[in-house]
């Protein structure tokens, strides 16, 4: 464990679209989201690497009495002592990350969603709750950001969904909701086999528009004055619509090659949500 602690390693994954959301951060802020990043990559990778899932609830569960430890200011591990200082500074709810780690545990006990009302929670607990970290860190002056952080977390949480649908039925886990199976006509033994015909694409285009749902409506709740703000999480819901968008295009079709944007198409929506969000841009009325 104390190797993938250290302080040199926050940047494991650059490839990331979190990396390159938040670039374009002020220093301060960036340090702190990368702690927070670190954290919970470390954590994500307990729940993904292949071992027996005792041993993975065991070692969350260690990784959860750590982070008591560090509010505490008792961790034996620089990164958690870090992430305690950036938690007091920024005046940011522990909740909020004892809700993450609680989705963490989901994901090992819980391989599948009887209706999207158990899904959504997970979302919650997967990604909003990582939003609502980012936004104590970003900063804001309506509480409406707080409604967008959560929507968006779901949105971003479902497109990751619908663009791993195979890779995750490889690991038994059916993330789609039994119910919509059903509704569709379309079975857990055609995930496994990867068969696309109508039925499969009348289930992701349902699923496709609860995402964009989830979209539209997250952004309703941030107002103009907080997007300078939130630029970070802008771009990071640019880069989720345009996969979204990338799923339909393909008509639906996730089976096979996944779905990825190049590092360039990264970059020229990050630098586009900048042009169009930094606070001395003025748009015409």
């Amino acid at each position: 464990m104390d190797s993938l602690l250290t302080l040199d390693n926050l940047e494991k994954n650059k490839r990331s679209n979190f990396y390159y959301s938040f670039l374009l951060l002020p220093k301060p802020k960036r340090e702190a989201i990368n702690i927070v990043y670190a954290w919970c990559r470390y954590a994500d990778d307990i729940v993904d690497e292949e071992e027996n899932v005792n041993r993975k609830y065991v070692r969350l569960r260690q990784w959860s009495r750590e982070f008591e430890s560090a509010i505490e200011g008792t961790s034996r591990y620089p990164l958690l002592n870090r992430l305690s200082q950036i938690i007091q500074r920024f005046h940011i709810p522990l909740h909020h990350f004892r809700d993450l780690l609680r989705g963490m545990e989901m994901d090992l006990v819980k391989t599948r969603y009887a209706s999207f009302g158990e899904l959504r929670e997970y979302c919650y607990y997967a990604a909003s709750t990582v939003g609502l970290i980012c936004t104590e860190i970003f900063g804001y002056k309506h509480e409406g950001a707080k409604e967008y952080a959560v929507n968006l977390g779901i949105a971003l949480q479902l497109v990751n969904i619908l663009r791993d649908v195979q890779s995750d039925a490889e690991h038994d886990r059916i993330y789609l909701p039994q119910e919509d199976l059903e509704r569709f006509g379309y079975s857990e033994e055609d995930i496994r086999n990867g068969v696309y015909d109508q039925r499969f694409i009348n289930l992701m285009e349902f699923e496709c528009d609860r995402a964009r749902g989830y979209f539209d409506t997250a952004i309703k709740h941030l107002s103009e004055e907080d997007k300078p703000l939130f630029i970070a999480a802008l771009i990071m819901q640019a880069i989720y619509f345009r996969i979204l968008m990338d799923i339909k295009h393909r008509r639906y079709n996730v089976y096979g090659k996944r779905i990825r944007l190049t590092a360039f198409r990264k970059i020229m929506i990050a630098l586009n949500v900048w042009w169009k969000n930094h606070p001395t841009q003025h748009h015409d009325s």
